[in-house]
């Protein structure tokens, strides 16, 4: 069940000697899938637009982004590529590249499904 705690805010970190060469990472929470009637869309839009936020402040240009709470969390893919195409590329921001990363095919095709949509 989700209990309607507000999102843990992103932190970025040192990336020490991850490659290829990035200066930092942030971290994010995302929100447990819990059928979507506890606000977990806008939550999940949070979490990118806050991570836009805390790039913003360090001056990056460019970032990557996985499929925030699609795992162990159980957002539906679907719904979270479209979320995260939608808010990507209307949060005002700085940020001049971002990569949609996609750990597998469906999940590529997903994205490549949202953007076409957007």
């Amino acid at each position: 069940m989700y209990l309607g705690v507000s999102p843990v805010l992103p932190v970025a970190t040192p990336a020490f000697d991850l490659f290829p060469p990035v200066r930092h990472v942030i971290h994010t929470v995302g929100p447990v899938w819990d059928g979507g009637g506890y606000g977990e869309a806008e939550t999940l839009a949070s979490c990118y637009r806050r991570c836009l936020a805390v790039a913003d402040g360090l001056g990056a240009t460019s970032v990557a982004f996985p499929a925030i709470s699609t795992g162990a969390y159980g957002f539906p893919a679907d719904l979270a590529a479209r979320i995260a195409v939608d808010t990507l590329t209307t949060a005002p921001t700085a940020v001049t590249l971002v990569r949609l990363v996609a750990f597998d095919a469906p999940s590529r095709d997903l994205l490549r499904a949202a953007l076409a949509e957007h």
